[in-house]
């Protein structure tokens, strides 16, 4: 076997290894994960995060993706916890604590402390039996066949699966807390992110000239609004309401249908009840509608249905929404 032959086959086994202890772990989730969720959920206080080495790293991750999705929480050393550290803990907070062995003399001082404080502890162990599962209110089974690393030493497939079962309890409570896009943008002000979640339909609409078309109007009329408006007209009724769209695929069609389409009417050939999106909806929501049904443009309509504007897929592309 060749030099790189076998370093891709040993990435491929940890990889293999890492994803089968996951999918084996979501297998064997159960109540006690129901319970840790209703226990921070129920909490009016902070989530407080620890574990030692690498599961003091897993543990600053999971405390950071809870903050961004709504569920404010913070890493906690356990070693400096009980040097004065502790100061920060209130009865009000619910602890999430990592270790593999549920063993780790460094961490037990600190579920003592808690205990203590009546702050209830979510336990991510891989030893069901350990202090730290039968000392703390949930203990989530983090047990892995074995590590990744060749000597079944090194933590690996273990802190891949704590992560995952922290992500798994970030994204339970973001959804059970109704927790949105909008709510998401907020913590994610900066960078790329922060414009394609803080864009809205309105900020990039083409609001005028409208392509308006009147639902008398003549094909000979949609071809010069078509033209001009990038391939979409709008046709609002007596009352200025939304009626259809019509596009130059439309025009296209009914010319190969028929030669002579000048004189037909709008209202015959243009697309009633068509997809819309509101003008202070998520410039990425109106992308989604756009790739999902496979137009290119859509009308924005106003809270009271009225037509605000037009907004184009080039134009949220380039304002960074895709």
């Amino acid at each position: 076997m060749s030099s790189a032959t076998r370093i891709i086959a040993r990435g491929r086994r940890v990889l293999e290894l890492e994803r089968d202890a996951v999918g084996e772990a979501a297998t064997r989730l159960g109540q006690e994960f129901a319970r840790a969720v209703e226990l921070i959920q129920a909490s009016t206080g902070r989530v407080i995060v620890a574990g030692i080495g690498k599961s003091g790293l897993i543990a600053r991750k999971i405390a950071a993706t809870m903050t961004s999705t709504g569920t404010p929480a913070m890493f906690l050393h356990p070693t400096e916890s009980v040097h004065g550290d502790l100061g920060i803990v209130s009865d009000h907070d619910v602890a999430i604590l990592l270790s593999k062995s549920g063993e780790t003399q460094e961490l037990l001082p600190l579920l003592e402390q808690l205990t203590r404080l009546g702050v209830p502890c979510i336990a991510i162990t891989g030893n069901r039996d350990s202090t730290l599962a039968r000392n703390s209110s949930v203990a989530l089974d983090g047990w892995v066949k074995e590590e990744a690393c060749p000597h079944d030493l090194a933590p690996t497939t273990s802190t891949t699966l704590a992560l995952a079962l922290g992500d798994a309890l970030a994204v339970a409570l973001l959804e059970e807390k109704g927790f949105r896009r909008e709510d998401f943008a907020k913590f994610h002000p900066g960078g790329s992110l922060g414009r394609k979640l803080l864009l809205r339909v309105r900020d990039v609409m083409v609001a005028e000239p409208l392509p308006v078309l009147q639902d008398t109007a003549t094909m000979r009329d949609a071809i010069v609004v078509l033209a001009k408006q990038r391939g979409l007209g709008i046709v609002l009724g007596p009352d200025g309401r939304l009626q259809g769209v019509i596009t130059t695929g439309d025009l296209t069609r009914l010319m190969q249908r028929d030669g002579d389409v000048m004189a037909v009417r709008v209202a015959d050939v243009m697309t009633r009840a068509p997809q819309t999106v509101g003008a202070d909806e998520l410039g990425s929501a109106a992308v989604h509608v756009m790739e999902t049904k496979g137009v290119i443009a859509l009308p924005a309509l106003e809270p009271d249905g009225r037509v605000a504007g037009v907004v184009h897929l080039h134009d949220l592309m380039r304002a960074g929404a895709a």
